[in-house]
């Protein structure tokens, strides 16, 4: 009999080793395989062959998986980030593939059938009142149409496609790659025509193209796609909010109509997700458009990879594996020696700096593409001025002008809820989590506190719990009280409220954009969702409320992100040809962030900024990382911190801070607390990353298992 052979497999465990199995024959690295793991099985990935050792082998079972193993160059990009991010393998494995091949059980794709009119199905269309049954016929007279295709067509596509193939009407052929077919191209101006021939076509070339709200960014997208799919390649696109994706994927297939396109976000279903993975890792999918997680998706034939709204926080993981999705796009770009287009309006300073320094080509847009000006900024000084449900004078006369008008009009609050606090005017008593440090929310209309970081909710007291006042109030706007507020104001008028609170899947943007566009809504009013690349072509005038906390925040990123919140919200007026007014209420007019926003002037802020962060010593003119700690008591997170300071080596160019109290310094019932290490150059950071990784698993040991501890290479917030 012969000897077993050893495979090296790595883990979804929080352990920073792979480890050896033994199998009956020898399995390439990208296999997934079953293993005993203590009394638990688990799935494996095989990384390659294991090492002789005085052990007796467990055995490692491959799972009947109708998919070849997952690809080399796949491996190496999640051992890249896994090394770089300082997580374990195998859980930066784990964290990159689908739900369905984390699992134990062996993966079958569904079948993705293409169909095809017959003759008589061509003389045959469905009634014109079925709209979605007539949309499916005019993809199929188009082309032909695989099952996955013709679903994101009409939700019930494998019912009606199995009638009308029962019918006669379709037939079932081959799959084939299909030929490239694009819709209508809208003309570009002179300067997105210099833009797009500025645009690399080939080869490791990073772009940031960095163009005003409004300007044909995605229209630049569209026309590179196109060249990638006609070449035989295939198109990734991240874009950072899940609410961004149907209105996009809604663009991209009505330019690329017969293109197999595969969407990947986490609020998908876990099978649809898995299938749509596997689509691009076949090929199938030629275009891939998902959030940051989309990033790690295999493709075999990659040619161009797009990052929309690449300065937007949201393409930064915050647990786990903690990747940027877009720093890991410009690696893979490299990897795969083809474009990376990074596009923004407010381009993050860490790929401004990089432009200015060379390693980014920078191609501008400065007007926008339909000829419309930009909106008009204009500050409402409100220290002197009395406000009435969080309006001024100015506001509420634009809100009631743009309704007169018959114009869409924006409210932009950065606060869910009905209000932040509620609070006893008596003993100064505020509404707190019992779990977290910070205040409730209160949610009128549920007639409940919340807290909008762990969850718990509780109901409005009768009176202060303190003294007994009766009279307890309401603190501050949220979106639901600025709302209450607008239908008094504009009575009559339709009011589209937009938070986490209703919009909490995909179909709420469908229907809000549907209802948007056929002049079904009078007034949007919403949070920092509100800002992030929509188009609502209708819209002249935006209000902004409740903005100056950004310029109090202890983060040195805080003002970079207030301006391109507020420069974004602004973009979304007077796209139509309707002259845009966007009204700011501050109490600091004359600060140099609002005077720039006035200007429309981000590359003079940008330039104030990186000035500011190089006296200063922060990024991107150095590097961090932050060793984060928490425990149910504070002593024990700050003594750990601690005892990993005093611990680790002298290396020049390394500063080690001391431990801080986070910013939220309690969290979920556990206190937080922070060690931020900073470097000019990359390499002594690593050095030092590598030995915290070598200490701090042994100092955490003392503390026992109610300690965690995790670490935050290139965090964006502190």
């Amino acid at each position: 009999m012969s000897d077993p052979i050893l495979l090296r497999v790595a883990l979804d465990v929080p352990l920073a080793r792979e480890f050896d199995y033994a199998a009956p024959v020898s399995l390439p690295a990208g296999c997934r395989v079953e293993v005993p793991f203590g009394p638990r099985r688990l799935a494996g990935i095989v990384t390659g062959p294991g090492g002789a050792g005085d052990f007796t082998p467990r055995e490692a079972v491959p799972l009947a998986d109708e998919l070849p193993p997952l690809p080399a160059d796949w491996l190496a990009l999640v051992r890249f980030a896994a090394g770089y991010y300082a997580c374990p393998f195998g859980q930066a494995l784990f964290t990159a593939l689908p739900p369905a091949l984390r699992e134990t059980r062996a993966f079958v794709p569904h079948a993705d059938p293409v169909y095809r009119l017959t003759p008589a199905g061509r003389n045959t269309p469905p009634p014109a009142w079925a709209a979605r049954q007539c949309a499916l016929f005019a993809a199929l007279q188009a082309s032909d149409l695989p099952l996955s295709a013709a679903r994101a067509l009409h939700p019930q596509a494998a019912r009606q496609l199995a009638d009308w193939l029962a019918a006669g009407r379709v037939e079932t052929v081959e799959h084939t790659a299909p030929a490239l077919q694009t819709g209508p191209h809208p003309s570009l101006t002179p300067e997105q025509e210099a833009a797009l021939a500025a645009l690399p076509e080939a080869g490791f070339a990073p772009a940031l193209l960095f163009g005003v709200t409004g300007s044909g960014k995605t229209e630049l997208y569209l026309r590179r796609i196109e060249a990638t799919l006609a070449a035989g390649r295939q198109a990734l696109v991240l874009v950072p909010e899940i609410n961004l994706t149907p209105q996009l994927e809604a663009r991209f297939r009505a330019r690329f109509p017969a293109t197999p396109m595969a969407i990947l976000t986490s609020h998908q279903p876990d099978r649809a997700r898995s299938e749509a993975w596997v689509s691009a890792w076949q090929g199938r999918a030629r275009l891939v458009i998902g959030t940051r997680l989309a990033v790690f998706t295999p493709l075999p034939d990659l040619g161009l990879i797009v990052v929309d709204e690449e300065h937007d926080a949201s393409f930064k993981q915050q647990d786990g594996l903690r990747y940027s999705a877009r720093d890991l796009a410009v690696w893979r770009a490299h990897q795969a020696s083809v474009p990376v287009i990074l596009g923004s309006a407010t381009p993050s300073l860490e790929s401004w700096q990089h432009a200015r320094d060379g390693r980014y080509r920078l191609i501008e847009l400065t007007r926008r593409a339909t000829g419309a000006s930009l909106p008009e900024v204009r500050l409402i000084d409100i220290r002197r001025l009395p406000l009435e449900d969080g309006l001024s004078l100015p506001a509420r006369q634009a809100l009631v002008g743009a309704r007169q008008r018959g114009e869409i009009s924006m409210v932009f609050v950065n606060r869910r809820g009905y209000a932040p606090a509620l609070a006893c005017s008596d003993c100064g008593w505020i509404a707190g989590c019992p779990h977290c440090a910070v205040k409730l929310v209160l949610h009128l209309r549920e007639r409940r506190l919340r807290c909008h970081h762990c969850g718990h909710n509780e109901a409005i007291p009768l009176a202060c719990p303190d003294c007994g006042n009766p009279d307890i109030k309401p603190l501050g706007q949220g979106t639901q009280r600025i709302e209450a507020a607008l239908h008094q104001l504009l009575p009559g008028s339709r009011i589209r409220r937009i938070d986490r609170d209703t919009v909490s899947h995909r179909d709420a943007w469908d229907d809000i954009y549907r209802e948007v566009h056929a002049g079904e809504v009078d007034v949007l009013v919403g949070t920092q969702m509100l800002a992030k690349g929509h188009d609502f072509p209708a819209l002249s005038t935006v209000v902004a409320l409740n903005v100056d906390g950004g310029l109090y925040s202890p983060d040195f990123r805080a003002s970079e992100m207030l301006f391109a919140q507020l420069l974004q919200v602004a973009g979304r007026a007077g796209r139509a040809g309707i002259p845009g007014t966007v009204w700011v209420q501050t109490q600091l007019p004359e600060h140099p962030l609002y005077q720039a926003l006035v200007r429309h002037d981000y590359p003079g802020f940008a330039a104030s900024l990186l000035q500011e962060r190089q006296e200063t010593g922060f990024p991107p003119f150095c590097h961090q990382f932050v060793l984060r700690a928490d425990a149910p008591q504070r002593s024990d997170a700050m003594e750990f911190l601690q005892q990993i300071s005093t611990t680790l080596p002298l290396i020049d160019g390394v500063t080690v801070f001391d431990p801080m109290p986070a910013t939220l310094t309690r969290l979920e019932g556990r206190e937080r607390a922070e060690l931020l290490v900073q470097a000019d150059r990359r390499p002594p950071l690593r050095a030092m990353l590598a030995a915290l990784s070598e200490y701090a698993p042994a100092l955490a040991k003392p503390f026992g298992r109610h300690l965690r501890w995790s670490i935050d290479v290139d965090p964006c917030g502190l």
